[in-house]
């Protein structure tokens, strides 16, 4: 490290030291996390020796074994089974609120609604206990709190935790933005789900769930309708005695900035892609390829299987040294950084590492109204809190969904449809202006609805749009 970088790291030491509002761990990880990134440890790739993985590196879904059908066998295995759902995230970007996972998504029950009623149904199937950890931020510990006192009377153990607070760097002086009078919560940012492992670990959670003989944990985000669990994944695991499991799913034109998996000096790796790292992972002239489906056919879907007692040893050693993704931000003018880590990219960290192939019913995300509409639909219905894709549509990719910055807020969204549209013959929707839809409105093939500019545009009850381009009542 230079001497002007060494001088840096001891000023910020300095003043992180006097930060009341942390604990000794979070200081002593955000210290560790800064030094990294000023020694410059980022990975320049060697194009050469990038290998696509071969099958037993990543594993075709359909290639893994049937469950066993014994009921006391099943519950043996979910036995070994802990669900955490990152919760650390807020629904402002959906104009809500509090925490995303209080989002209604479907007949009045939200994300966490929905995840506490699929494991309750498991539990009660076959008669066994598997708990719900949530990771939260400090953005949404508070109301999160709260919010799991509904499920008091639930069959269901539901544990939480706090992933680390770090303090905001300024970018001009390298020192903590708390430190320069930022009291609240502006000074403060999560470093990302990588956070995950020391967290469950300094929380004092892991060694709890490994006294309870709970061997493997199922990581994923809260707002992916599609990450349930599978026993068929977690029956292979361990069977082959796998330490971590990242699955993947086959990449759309629509998915060109989630990470892949690669095969890299015969290890299994998480490759990210530039747009998401903001360092030279991706030499330029690779950039085109590497966003091509053709040689990076799969992508992470932040669904992760990892072995307990394998954290707890890789922790202990502070042996996962993730990539580490600068994020810059400004805060009322000033200029910030903020250092983060994911956890797909602990997996080159972990013994007998893998990924499977999973079929892209396992990738529901809800990141935007677009994404609401969808699942809100008679595209997909809801049973013991699984939301069930409509075998009725044919086409295995959902319709692509545009909607105009009047539908971005949740609230606005829900004003503007008198009731979800029929959609399971839809291609692509594409929405701008005072758009306004009516009950039962049915939408097939392409179909356009602009309204001019100044006017408003409403869709009558019972309206069927096949491959129409609407600008006015007159066209419909």
């Amino acid at each position: 490290m230079a001497a002007a970088d060494t001088e840096k790291l001891n000023n910020l030491r300095s003043a992180v030291s006097s930060l009341t509002q942390i604990s000794e761990n979070e200081k002593s990880g955000f210290i560790n996390l800064v030094s990294r990134y000023l020694s410059g440890e980022a990975e320049h790739v060697e194009w050469s020796k990038i290998q696509t993985p071969t099958d037993k590196i990543v594993v075709p879904y359909d290639t893994l074994s049937a469950v066993p059908e014994d009921a006391a066998e099943t519950k043996s295995l979910l036995d070994k089974l802990v669900v955490l759902k990152l919760n650390g995230g807020l629904g402002t970007t959906m104009g809500c609120t509090g925490p995303k996972s209080v989002i209604e998504v479907r007949n009045g029950l939200t994300f966490l609604d929905l995840i506490v009623i699929q494991i309750e149904s498991l539990n009660k199937k076959y008669g066994c206990s598997v708990p719900l950890l949530l990771m939260n931020s400090f953005n949404t510990h508070e109301d999160t709190q709260k919010i799991i006192e509904k499920y008091a009377g639930s069959n269901i153990e539901i544990h939480t935790f706090n992933q680390s607070q770090y303090p905001r760097l300024v970018v001009d002086d390298f020192l903590p933005l708390p430190s320069k009078g930022e009291t609240g919560k502006d000074g403060w940012y999560p470093p990302g789900h990588g956070d995950v492992f020391p967290s469950l670990m300094n929380s004092g959670k892991l060694d709890t769930l490994l006294s309870q003989g709970k061997e493997y944990v199922f990581v994923a985000n809260s707002d992916n309708l599609g990450a349930v669990v599978d026993l068929k994944i977690l029956n292979h695991l361990i069977q082959n005695k796998n330490e971590y499991c990242m699955e993947v799913t086959p990449k759309t034109l629509a998915d060109v900035k989630g990470g892949t998996l690669i095969s890299y000096d015969g290890k299994v790796q998480l490759f990210l892609s530039l747009q998401l790292l903001e360092i030279a992972q991706v030499p330029d002239q690779h950039v085109n390829e590497f966003k091509s489906i053709e040689k990076f056919k799969i992508f992470n879907t932040n669904n992760l299987w990892v072995n307990l007692n394998a954290i707890k040893r890789l922790v202990q050693a502070d042996a996962l040294k993730m990539e580490i993704i600068p994020n810059p931000k400004e805060v009322n003018g000033v200029k910030v950084l903020q250092l983060e880590t994911a956890a797909g990219a602990a997996i080159k960290f972990f013994d007998n590492a893998i990924g499977i192939n999973v079929p892209r019913s396992r990738f529901l995300p809800v990141k935007a109204s677009s994404d609401l509409l969808l699942v809100q639909s008679d595209l997909y219905t809801e049973k013991d809190g699984y939301v069930i894709r409509n075998p009725a549509r044919t086409d295995p990719a959902n319709p692509s969904i545009e909607l105009g910055p009047e539908f971005k807020k949740v609230g606005d969204f829900l004003k503007r449809f008198k009731s979800i549209p029929s959609i399971i013959e839809l291609d692509s929707l594409k929405v701008s202006g005072d758009v306004w839809f009516g009950s039962t409105v049915v939408l097939k093939g392409k179909v356009v609805v602009a309204a001019n500019s100044g006017e408003k545009l409403e869709i009558p009850d019972g309206a069927v749009l096949q491959n129409k381009e609407v600008h006015g009542a007159g066209d419909i």
